[in-house]
């Protein structure tokens, strides 16, 4: 790639809105549920090109949408013919995550698909990286500073508590339930993207009336899930309604439910897992809804990356370039069209 080619993919674009039961679903291993996207038939970039060296750093997959993330990317690189793909463990923690970046950008690869411990503790390393002039596909945790990324994807965490916040106020009104007693569990309360999500369920159900009585954060873990249900179970003695930011954490939430035998609530899950998908199917559970935020997106930011290393921009637009930024819509997902969605669970 020339130096003009380099500036271009640098800094082109516009921007574009867009126990066994705790551990059930946190399997790190590929899945039939895998995302691959290369539109072939259809979409004359994906044909062969100027072979492109990507690489990818995430978390360590002891959650399983940080798994999907992984397997994702790994399995839309593996589609393409001109994509050489190179991951680096990221530890446990921000810094064991910046030191394996560090090895990374000193190979010099043609693009680095990144989902940070922390967008702001690694913010440095996307600077870095793009004064080293190779692009960053920012995925999903997002740095604070817009030159430390070509590209940012992510989900609508915003957009995730608002849809939540508005299916459970839309319920709550049609029962007639004037004063609800309403439950949070975020994630990981120190990560902007939690505190994104509750913004906009505190929103939402502010057009209703209604608030939150009682918030207790868990970690994004099974075991997390169900030690801080039980906590807003003995904190409350009635639950309207409870919005779970986490299906992985959920699956403790639920496992707190049935041991207090606490099933007067509807609950509204989140990110779209395969097995929270199916028990709203099912329909035997508290859980009657659940909110996007799919690990997909780990496969669109390769695909991303790839059009960005060989300077291409995306065939549907009539701009040059890929865009600055995307953010993907969340949608609600329930009984009546969980089908649909199934082939996203993860």
């Amino acid at each position: 790639m020339n130096d003009l080619s380099r500036r271009r993919v640098l800094f082109g674009g516009a921007a574009l809105g867009a126990g066994t039961l705790l551990t059930a679903c946190t399997s790190n291993a590929p899945s039939e549920n895998t995302q691959i996207n290369t539109n072939k038939d259809s979409n004359k970039n994906a044909a062969p090109g100027q072979k492109v060296i990507i690489g990818f750093s995430a978390p360590g997959a002891d959650h399983g949408w940080v798994a999907a993330i992984t397997s994702n990317a790994k399995a839309q690189a593996a589609a393409y013919e001109d994509v050489e793909f190179r991951s680096v463990a990221a530890g446990t923690d921000a810094a064991a995550q910046r030191a394996a970046l560090s090895t990374l950008i000193s190979q010099k690869p043609n693009v680095i698909v990144l989902l940070p411990h922390d967008g702001k503790e690694l913010n440095a390393v996307g600077l870095e990286a793009m004064r080293a002039g190779i692009p960053v596909v920012n995925l999903d945790r997002a740095f604070p500073d817009r030159g430390a990324y070509r590209l940012q994807i992510k989900g609508d965490n915003f957009g995730m508590g608002l849809a939540a916040g508005t299916y459970i106020g839309e319920q709550l009104k049609a029962k007639g339930i004037a004063n609800p007693i309403i439950g949070e569990i975020p994630g990981i309360d120190s990560l902007e993207l939690t505190q994104e999500r509750t913004r906009g369920f505190n929103e939402a159900l502010a057009t209703y009336g209604f608030k939150v009585a009682n918030r207790r954060p868990a970690d994004f873990t099974a075991n997390g899930g169900q030690q801080a249900a039980t906590d807003l179970l003995q904190a409350l003695p009635k639950v309207d309604a409870l919005w779970n930011h986490d299906d992985d954490q959920g699956i403790g939430v639920l496992a707190a439910l049935n041991q207090t035998n606490r099933k007067e609530m509807l609950m509204v899950g989140g990110a779209g897992s395969k097995a929270a998908i199916t028990a709203i199917a099912a329909d035997n559970t508290p859980l009657k809804a659940t909110v996007t935020y799919s690990p997909s997106m780990a496969s669109s930011a390769i695909s991303l990356a790839r059009l960005i290393g060989q300077g291409k921009g995306m065939s549907d637009l009539v701009e040059l370039q890929v865009p600055k930024e995307i953010t993907l819509a969340s949608e609600t997902i329930t009984k009546e069209n969980a089908a649909q969605y199934s082939k996203l669970g993860f």
